[in-house]
């Protein structure tokens, strides 16, 4: 003779556990789950936070500043491969973000400072450089959390990116002005919080005849932060 090994389990049993279990449900917190949008999905992280990655957002209409890198200059030089130009040790960008949308994507902003100071030049008959400056500020940025980090400046409504040089001579002080050719594109480092630009083409606009026919500038600034946070913290781009 077999008998069942199945025991028969009364219905109150049964919906009391059901009731214990769908009170455990009801008890877990809200904030254990990821933070989701009206559309169910988890909400990303905007293109520009401070303290790293995934960090505090950068607000439009925040304003960003950076100095050279450390141990770096910016040079401009008569050519892609050459050293014969003009060198500054001390140089400053500033801007003002625009837009910061959630990554992936590309925040956008505006170029309103671009300086230059402790120039010279190694130029067969000048003597020291007056000034370097840039012109029809202001400029607009583009930052992509794209592959490589891609950096953009466009020329604005003043007219296209520009820069100056004044320089003292054996002939006196002579002028030469450049404009930008084609895209000035960059690159951001999120390991270093810094925008570095590699031998951006610029050509002749004006000036005296004894001006280089083209100029090529390349600076890294570095870290970029957010000045109107308290402690001014470094950007990240996600």
């Amino acid at each position: 003779m077999r008998f069942s090994r199945h025991l028969a389990v009364p219905a109150a049993a049964v919906a009391a556990l059901a009731a214990t279990t769908a009170l455990a449900v009801v008890a877990v917190p809200a904030a254990a789950t990821p933070e989701r949008t009206a559309t169910g999905s988890v909400a990303a992280a905007p293109v520009l936070t401070t303290g790293g990655a995934g960090g505090t957002a950068v607000a439009p209409g925040d304003a960003l500043a950076a100095p050279l890198a450390k141990g770096t200059v910016a040079t401009f030089y008569s050519t892609a491969t050459s050293t014969t130009g003009v060198t500054c040790a001390v140089a400053q960008l500033a801007g003002t973000v625009l837009t910061n949308p959630a990554a992936p994507g590309s925040a956008t902003g505006s170029l309103t400072g671009l300086t230059f100071g402790s120039c010279t030049s190694n130029v067969t008959g000048v003597t020291s450089v007056r000034s370097l400056t840039v012109g029809n500020l202001p400029y607009g940025v583009t930052l992509s959390d794209g592959p490589g980090l891609p950096v953009t400046l466009t020329g604005g409504s003043a007219g296209p990116v520009q820069a100056t040089a004044v320089l003292n001579s054996w002939f006196g002080t002579i002028t030469c002005t450049y404009q930008l050719t084609g895209a000035f594109t960059g690159a951001a480092d999120n390991g270093a919080h810094s925008l570095a630009f590699r031998n951006e083409h610029f050509a002749k606009s004006g000036g005296s005849g004894l001006c280089p026919g083209d100029g090529y500038f390349s600076a890294t600034y570095g870290p970029v932060a957010d000045t109107t946070q308290p402690g001014s913290p470094a950007v990240s781009v996600n």
